[in-house]
Protein backbone atom coordinates (compact mmCIF):
# COMPACT_ATOMS: atom_id res chain seq x y z
CA UNK A 1 0.00 0.00 0.00
CA UNK A 2 0.87 3.24 -0.85
CA UNK A 3 1.60 6.32 1.93
CA UNK A 4 -1.79 7.41 0.06
CA UNK A 5 -3.41 4.69 0.26
CA UNK A 6 -2.67 4.20 4.25
CA UNK A 7 -3.87 7.87 5.03
CA UNK A 8 -6.95 7.71 3.34
CA UNK A 9 -7.65 4.35 5.03
CA UNK A 10 -6.67 6.25 8.25
CA UNK A 11 -8.90 9.11 6.92
CA UNK A 12 -11.74 6.15 6.78
CA UNK A 13 -11.44 4.92 9.97
CA UNK A 14 -11.89 8.38 11.73
CA UNK A 15 -14.78 9.04 10.37
CA UNK A 16 -17.10 7.95 13.03
CA UNK A 17 -14.52 8.93 16.05
CA UNK A 18 -15.41 11.13 18.69
CA UNK A 19 -14.91 14.23 17.42
CA UNK A 20 -12.58 15.94 20.73
CA UNK A 21 -10.16 12.20 20.21
CA UNK A 22 -9.34 13.68 16.38
CA UNK A 23 -9.10 16.37 13.80
CA UNK A 24 -10.08 14.33 11.32
CA UNK A 25 -13.40 13.42 13.07
CA UNK A 26 -13.98 17.24 14.12
CA UNK A 27 -13.65 17.86 10.17
CA UNK A 28 -15.95 14.83 9.37
CA UNK A 29 -18.47 16.03 12.00
CA UNK A 30 -18.50 19.87 10.73
CA UNK A 31 -20.17 18.35 7.88
CA UNK A 32 -18.79 17.74 4.06
CA UNK A 33 -19.39 21.25 2.96
CA UNK A 34 -17.08 22.59 6.03
CA UNK A 35 -14.59 19.38 4.31
CA UNK A 36 -14.79 21.00 1.11
CA UNK A 37 -14.07 24.43 1.98
CA UNK A 38 -10.85 23.46 4.45
CA UNK A 39 -9.93 21.16 0.80
CA UNK A 40 -10.44 24.72 -0.84
CA UNK A 41 -8.19 27.38 1.98
CA UNK A 42 -5.56 24.62 1.36
CA UNK A 43 -5.37 24.68 -2.01
CA UNK A 44 -5.23 28.64 -1.93
CA UNK A 45 -2.45 28.29 0.65
CA UNK A 46 -0.47 25.99 -2.02
CA UNK A 47 -1.10 27.79 -5.03
CA UNK A 48 0.39 30.71 -2.93
CA UNK A 49 3.39 28.84 -2.12
CA UNK A 50 4.02 28.39 -5.43
CA UNK A 51 3.82 31.38 -6.97
CA UNK A 52 6.04 32.74 -4.54
CA UNK A 53 8.40 30.10 -5.13
CA UNK A 54 8.43 28.79 -1.71
CA UNK A 55 9.54 25.32 -2.49
CA UNK A 56 9.74 24.40 1.69
CA UNK A 57 6.30 25.84 2.33
CA UNK A 58 4.93 24.41 -1.33
CA UNK A 59 5.94 20.45 -0.09
CA UNK A 60 4.28 21.71 3.15
CA UNK A 61 1.33 23.10 2.01
CA UNK A 62 0.61 20.03 -1.01
CA UNK A 63 0.88 17.75 2.06
CA UNK A 64 -1.95 19.39 3.63
CA UNK A 65 -4.03 19.66 0.35
CA UNK A 66 -3.45 15.76 -0.46
CA UNK A 67 -4.64 15.03 3.30
CA UNK A 68 -7.73 17.55 3.14
CA UNK A 69 -8.77 15.98 -0.70
CA UNK A 70 -8.83 12.59 0.97
CA UNK A 71 -11.09 13.81 3.76
CA UNK A 72 -13.36 15.73 1.59
CA UNK A 73 -13.85 12.73 -0.58
CA UNK A 74 -14.34 10.37 2.44
CA UNK A 75 -17.31 12.75 3.52
CA UNK A 76 -18.41 12.54 0.50
CA UNK A 77 -18.37 8.53 0.16
CA UNK A 78 -15.89 8.75 -2.61
CA UNK A 79 -12.83 6.45 -2.03
CA UNK A 80 -9.19 6.83 -3.72
CA UNK A 81 -9.16 3.81 -5.43
CA UNK A 82 -11.91 5.42 -7.44
CA UNK A 83 -9.96 8.57 -8.17
CA UNK A 84 -6.99 6.12 -9.29
CA UNK A 85 -8.89 3.93 -11.30
CA UNK A 86 -10.39 7.03 -12.82
CA UNK A 87 -6.72 8.18 -13.61
CA UNK A 88 -5.43 4.93 -14.52
CA UNK A 89 -8.50 4.85 -17.66
CA UNK A 90 -7.13 8.39 -18.66
CA UNK A 91 -3.32 7.09 -18.72
CA UNK A 92 -2.03 7.36 -22.63
CA UNK A 93 -4.96 9.67 -23.59
CA UNK A 94 -4.02 13.07 -24.07
CA UNK A 95 -5.73 15.83 -22.13
CA UNK A 96 -7.53 17.25 -25.15
CA UNK A 97 -8.71 13.86 -26.02
CA UNK A 98 -9.79 12.87 -22.75
CA UNK A 99 -11.76 16.41 -22.56
CA UNK A 100 -13.66 15.73 -25.86
CA UNK A 101 -14.63 11.77 -24.43
CA UNK A 102 -16.69 14.45 -21.80
CA UNK A 103 -18.90 15.80 -23.51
Amino acid sequence: MSVLEDLAATIAARKGADPDSSWTAKLFAKGPEKCAEKFGEEAVEAIIAAAKNDRENLVYEAADVLYHLLVMLEARDVKLAEVLDELARRQGMSGIAEKASRS
